[in-house]
Formats: C-alpha cells, sequence, structure tokens
C-alpha cells in the first residue's frame, strides 16, 4: 500500500499570529460565557445571547488554531481582515448608538461577534490547502 504524506508548512511569525488570534478569541470566549449575566446586563443583552457568543467564539477559535498550518497563509488574511473590519465597524456602530443611548448598541456588537466567528469558520474549513 502506498501512502502519500504531505508536509505541514513550517512555523512562522505569521503562523504564530493566526494561533495567537484564535486563543484570543478562545479566552473571550471564557469570558463571555463564565460572565454571560453580568456581561450581558452591563451590555444591555440578554445572558443567553452572551452564553452563544461565548460559545461562537470558541468554535472559530478553535477552527482557526487547529487549521492554522492547514491552510494557504492568503486565505488567513483575508478573512482575518474581513473579520477585523467588521468588529471595529460594530463596535463603532454600537458605541454610537450606545452614546445616543439607545440600547441596541450592545445587540450590534455582540450580535456580530455570535455571527462572525461561525462565518470566519465556515469559510475557513473548505478552503483549499
Amino acid at each position: 500500500m502506498l501512502t502519500t504524506q504531505v508536509a505541514t508548512p513550517p512555523w512562522t511569525r505569521w503562523t504564530v499570529g493566526i494561533v495567537a488570534d484564535g486563543v484570543f478569541k478562545v479566552l473571550l470566549a471564557a469570558v463571555c460565557i463564565a460572565g454571560a449575566a453580568p456581561l450581558g446586563r452591563l451590555l444591555g443583552v440578554p445572558g443567553w445571547l452572551m452564553a452563544a457568543s461565548g460559545l461562537a467564539l470558541l468554535v472559530g477559535g478553535g477552527i482557526e488554531i487547529r487549521y492554522a498550518r492547514r491552510r494557504p497563509l492568503r486565505t488567513y488574511l483575508r478573512l482575518m481582515i474581513a473579520y477585523d473590519t467588521g468588529w471595529v465597524l460594530t463596535a463603532a456602530v454600537g458605541l454610537l448608538l450606545a452614546w445616543q443611548g439607545n440600547r441596541a448598541g450592545g445587540e450590534v456588537w455582540i450580535g456580530y461577534q455570535t455571527a462572525a466567528p461561525l462565518a470566519f469558520a465556515a469559510l475557513l474549513r473548505p478552503a483549499r490547502p
């Protein structure tokens, strides 16, 4: 039986950065899950949404770490730029809404924190190595 071995790319500073980004998402997930009720009150969202956001971040961060050396750097960079751009924009919108006294600011930001990691993971998984 003939087996083919695929060489795993070496660790580079980019790979370390990708893993660090995934670790940050996992740590943020732990904070969201552990502090769902008080953080939810602070941000004006239900505790279940904070917990769901934490689970989504956990999935997204875990997949990001798992595929760090299995997917092309170009794929990661594009997805990370899109994710972080969305993060900044929704944070700005959330802050603007909050400063205007609108309670939807927390929902906008936490909603993004719930949907974006899952979209990130869904787009990353099928990427071709």
